[in-house]
């Protein structure tokens, strides 16, 4: 195995890799470095070291990241035989990502899938993926979701790129740093052992500023005596410059086949020598050619060699070589490659090129590749010469990159544009929205939008308006949107949804909730309209000021089955929230657990944030301090209200009123529109217990009008019991009692049962307290809300009966995620459709079931269906 000279921290970090790999605990690093630094060695360092393991390899290419699964397809080429032992959706997956059947591939089920195929070998795996900075878009994403789920595999992973790689920065980074002086001198006389002239060591060693390659290269092209006579030494590409200064001395025919090998990044012979013939330069290889290795693949001997000769080639000679290669690639099997060469072998505008580029960005979204659609259609406006033709393939350009998440870019294209094409201002703003830190707010440019469409087209200018409110519930300036929103056209015949929801927001901001309530109730109860896979924020939220339970689990679960329909990992992981938190109030943790895992899931699988205000709300109400106490302290400003909210109903629950007046009070005090409505009862409650009559009065008016346009058990049920706290009287607490037994809300019931048994206690009625205690005991115990159950149990007590402690429960010694996989256990899943629904690898589920297994202190699958229901 090589020496390297000043790597030894490097290469003890990725030695360690190896071992913890075959270990069975896998895991994945970025080696992060300038070019030339070394990246390229240690890997070739660490594929010697690496005995009894495969390596695959992959290598990023400039000229294919506009070619979705690309790189994918390159790393798994060589175990595409092992495609059929996958289960059928990870195999169709693949398959649509490689283009061998048609169809929109489940971006992070390519992902999956891609850890099943790797991991059908025997021994321990290494994959090794150099220039990772040039990955395209979708193998980016896939390659980074297998390097989160290879824990407990034997599989090491090591990425190489220059100072950032998108997609990839979540990963362990190792940072290759120059060589110091005397380790430059080291390696200087191991390269050229040669005796050397002082002042031209010294000088080699100031310009190659401790970069490797600059350090061996730089000898090489200017030769000693040439430095010796005081050559300039170019810095710090200098390594780069070298390869083409050897470059220079090679004849034309060897220079453009080199080209040729350049620009066809795969390194497949099967495409080089036919495109060679055709440019009739196939006898340039009979001599030795620098720089690159010809055999099964064609690889040059460093990525900057690749990159020498490809820059270092005339304009001509790039597009003869993209010209060859368009020609001899097949234009039915891989349409798109040779499309991107045609596009590159264009001297000018050529409508038929930009026409099949169109095509190839339609096929690539198909194929989830929205980065190399963007590409394509940027590329294919560049080569339109009709003016409306350029504006419409720019503007799908723009849409593209930003599904992908590519703002700058976006806003750069869009730059290139000047009209006032209303679209325009409707991309502006979502570029504004994705970029939102505060300042200027992302619904100006919608506003601007709607005023130009109002006249033109005034239905889609309604449209506006609502994205516009929706945007501004979530970065503010709700006010200056209703204000604008009044200017709105009229509502034309017939209504659309987007109409009366727009009507119904402005009554609710002018007139208030009875008149707003008669526009809104039919829309908002419709769960399952289309509009609110559209703006499903809005419509939860509007649910949620009607306190109307049901549409808000009708409207989660439009968006969540919407979500898995389309394979959207923006929609899916929103739905699951909106169904975890209704379902969290409904007093079913254990599924409400189950969604957070799944969200939670994706969150991983796709390196996004979890959305945490459903946990926000079920440690609420589960009433653990301790637990829900680090967790409110770790949320993002942004979560303020959830967590103003939440730590009411905690510590109305322990019976802190202070500390549940204080938050409530708070969370009430922004007026917005869902959370604020739903903290009010918690202000009543704890007002009441404090002695503060007004407040109390003041926020069951505000409730009690609120409610009533609802018209929903669930609210109405709610407002009584808060009524008859401040009211002080029986039959209000009967009539809440009975409200809320016919609502979904469990725990709402069970928080009835107990403020009506402790008035009753209060009244010096024990007996019939009892009663009601101890059904609130029942109800709040069994379904795990811990603190409402104590404090039945506490008044219970002062009634002289005694209580059962609260059973060790399964959820209780289980992670999140463990109360979700064990749930599927029981319900008779296999461990691969658990890992399938959850983004592991089979083998992680085992790991995890071990752990739950030891935990609850069984031994078999069968036992765990034998257990209580999860909570």
């Amino acid at each position: 195995m090589s020496y390297l000279v000043g790597r030894s921290e490097e290469t003890a970090r990725l030695l360690a890799l190896l071992h913890e790999a075959r270990e069975s605990r896998g895991g994945a690093v970025i080696l992060l470095g300038e070019a030339g630094i070394g990246k390229s060695a240690l890997l070739e360092h660490l594929a010697m070291a690496s005995a009894g393991f495969v390596i695959m390899r992959a290598t990023g290419a400039e000229f294919e990241m506009e070619l979705p699964y690309s790189a994918l397809h390159q790393l798994c080429a060589p175990v595409l035989e092992h495609l059929d032992a996958l289960p059928p959706p990870h195999r169709t997956a693949l398959r649509i990502a490689f283009g061998m059947e048609t169809g929109t591939p489940d971006a992070f089920l390519a992902g999956a899938a891609t850890l099943g195929l790797l991991l059908e070998h025997d021994r321990p795996l290494l994959c090794l993926i150099d220039d990772a900075q040039w990955l395209d878009h979708a193998s980016a994403r896939a390659l980074a979701f297998v390097a989160r789920r290879i824990g407990a595999e034997r599989v090491a992973m090591v990425f190489a790129a220059r100072e950032s790689a998108s997609g990839l920065d979540q990963l362990p980074q190792v940072h290759v740093e120059r060589l110091s002086e005397s380790e430059a001198r080291a390696v200087l006389v191991r390269e050229l052992p040669a005796s050397m002239d002082a002042r031209v060591r010294d000088r080699i060693l100031a310009e190659s500023r401790g970069n490797p390659l600059a350090l061996v290269e730089l000898p090489r092209s200017a030769g000693l005596a040439g430095m010796a006579g005081g050559f300039d030494l170019p810095a710090p590409r200098a390594a780069e410059r070298s390869f083409r200064a050897r470059l220079a001395v090679l004849p034309p025919k060897t220079r453009l086949l080199l080209t040729v090998a350049a620009a066809e990044p795969v390194g497949d012979p099967a495409l080089l020598w036919p495109a060679a013939k055709l440019l009739g330069i196939e006898d340039a290889a009979e001599a030795e050619v620098p720089m690159v290795e010809f055999g099964i693949r064609v690889r040059f001997i460093h990525p900057l060699a690749r990159s020498a000769v490809y820059q270092a080639a005339t304009a001509a000679e790039r597009r003869s070589a993209h010209g060859a290669l368009a020609q001899v690639s097949d234009a039915v099997a891989d349409p798109d490659r040779v499309a991107w060469h045609r596009a590159l072998a264009s001297v000018g505008p050529d409508e038929e090129v930009a026409v099949a580029l169109t095509r190839s960005a339609t096929r690539a979204r198909a194929r989830g590749g929205e980065a190399a659609a963007a590409a394509f259609l940027e590329r294919a406006a560049a080569l339109t010469l009709d003016p409306g033709r350029r504006s419409e393939r720019v503007l799908a350009a723009v849409e593209a990159k930003l599904s992908v998440g590519d703002f700058g870019v976006a806003a750069e294209l869009l730059s290139t544009l000047d009209s006032d094409d209303p679209r325009l201002d409707l991309l502006r703003g979502r570029i504004s929205f994705a970029r939102f830190r505060g300042g200027d707010q992302p619904t100006d440019h919608l506003l601007r939008a709607a005023a130009r469409l109002s006249d033109l087209e005034p239905a889609r200018a309604r449209e506006c308006y609502v994205d516009a409110l929706e945007m501004a519930m979530l970065t503010g300036g709700l006010d200056t949107v209703i204000a604008a929103a009044r200017t709105a056209p009229p509502n034309p015949e017939p209504h659309t949804s987007a109409d009366i929801i727009l009507d119904g927001v402005l009554a609710l901001a002018i007139e208030g909730h009875q008149a707003a309530a008669k526009l809104l109730r039919p829309v908002v109860a419709a769960g399952t309209d289309e509009a609110w896979t559209r703006w499903p924020t809005l419509g939860f939220l509007l649910a949620v000021e009607l306190w109307d339970i049901e549409a808000m689990a009708g409207i989660g679960s439009r968006v969540t089955a919407s979500g898995r329909e389309l394979g959207s990992f923006h929609m899916l992981p929103i739905g699951l929230a909106m169904l975890a938190t209704v379902t969290a109030h409904q007093g079913d943790f254990g599924a409400a657990t189950a969604m957070i895992s799944e969200e939670e899931a994706i969150a991983a699988a796709t390196g996004a944030a979890p959305l945490v205000y459903p946990r926000i709300h079920l440690a609420g109400l589960r009433g653990r301090r301790t637990e829900a106490e680090e967790l409110f302290a770790g949320v993002a400003p942004h979560m303020t209200l959830s967590v103003h909210y939440a730590t009411a109903l905690l510590n109305n629950g322990l019976a802190d009123y202070p500390a549940a007046l204080r938050a409530a009070a708070q969370a009430v005090a922004t007026g917005d529109l869902g959370l604020a409505g739903q903290a009010l009862p918690e202000l009543v409650e704890a007002a009441v217990r404090c002695h503060e009559p007004e407040t109390a009065r003041a926020a069951l008016a505000t409730l009690a009008e609120r409610a009533g346009a609802g018209g929903q058990p669930w609210g109405l049920g709610i407002a009584m019991y808060a009524r008859a706290l401040v009211d002080d009287d029986e039959d209000t607490y009967r009539q809440a009692v009975a409200l809320l037994e016919t609502s979904s809300l469990a725990i709402a019931a069970g928080r009835a049962h107990l403020v009506y048994g402790e008035w009753l206690r209060r009244q010096g009625r024990r007996r019939d307290a009892r009663a009601e205690l101890r059904l609130a005991h029942e109800q709040l115990s069994a379904l795990g809300a811990e603190a409402f159950a104590a404090r039945a149990a506490a008044e219970l007590r002062g009634t002289g009966e005694q209580t059962r402690g609260r059973s060790a429960d399964v959820s209780d010694a289980l992670t999140v995620q463990e109360v979700h996989i064990a749930r599927l256990v029981a319900e008779g899943a296999t461990s691969k459709e658990v890992a399938a629904k959850l983004f592991l690898s089979p083998r992680t589920v085992d790991a995890h079931l071990r752990n739950i297994f030891r935990k609850l202190g069984i031994t078999s699958r069968r036992q765990l269906r034998d257990l209580p229901a999860l909570r």
